[in-house]
């Protein structure tokens, strides 16, 4: 007798795990499978397969915040910067003062990061009337990997551009403090849009510029950016290189 109710515990008891089991399994299966997709789609938008979005799928939103705001955006940047560095340790600077670098800023140099926070990282449409008073703040923190990068161009004696889609009639001067407030002095010119290229796309747009400082005799060793239209076009330079930002695409 004793024997039977114990067997019969046991069967009950396995069929409990199997249930709990299989309750956990449903629960967790569609957060895997959104957080399989979320990491399929920011490889596909990294290695510019996905072209010319508009807002992150509401599907990805927690893989793009993870992916954030987790530490694994930081170890991304950081391996990327450690690839510059070889490159950088390999030329050999003239001393005419025309090697020169290109870094982009949002993003590239300082962090937007705290802003679309807010938009959801980019599931929210992109919205002007919100970005540029954010900008007007000042407040875009550092990158420090990239501010590492910077400092080190400028010591091994490289002229370094950045380079900017940001309106200079309104942003110059606080897109200068928000610079130098986070450690980026001493590069050699801040180049922000003038209101010739007002309405040219971004690819045109740097294109042009970099174009000019290849007349004005500089040769572009590097070119660094965030977006797949800071690396495309005439004058590239010599190497590009990638950061991630799976948040928002500039066409």
């Amino acid at each position: 007798m004793v024997q039977r109710v114990v067997e019969g515990i046991t069967y009950l008891f396995e069929l409990l795990v199997k249930f709990v089991l299989s309750v956990q399994k449903d629960n967790h299966h569609p957060q895997n499978k959104d957080d399989s997709y979320g990491l399929s789609w920011r490889l596909a938008v990294e290695t510019n397969n996905v072209r010319g979005w508009k807002t992150v799928p509401p599907k990805c939103y927690k893989h793009v915040e993870k992916y954030m705001t987790g530490g694994q955006y930081e170890v991304d940047l950081k391996l990327i910067v450690d690839q510059i560095l070889g490159y950088v340790s390999q030329i050999s600077v003239a001393s005419d003062g025309l090697d020169a670098w290109i870094l982009d800023v949002d993003d590239t140099c300082i962090s937007n990061i705290s802003y679309y926070k807010a938009m959801r990282f980019g599931c929210d449409p992109f919205d002007s009337s919100k970005f540029k008073p954010w900008i007007m703040k000042g407040m875009c923190p550092a990158n420090p990997v990239v501010l590492g990068l910077f400092n080190k161009l400028i010591e091994r004696g490289f002229k370094v551009f950045l380079l900017t889609g940001r309106d200079q009639a309104t942003h110059l001067q606080i897109t200068t403090h928000n610079l130098h407030d986070q450690g980026f002095n001493g590069y050699h010119r801040l180049i922000l849009r003038s209101a010739e290229y007002k309405g040219l796309s971004a690819v045109r747009y740097k294109s042009m510029i970099r174009k000019e400082l290849e007349r004005e005799g500089y040769r572009i060793w590097g070119n660094v950016g965030d977006q797949w239209s800071d690396l495309q076009g005439d004058s590239l330079g010599q190497r590009t290189f990638k950061l991630p930002n799976p948040m928002y695409c500039i066409s």
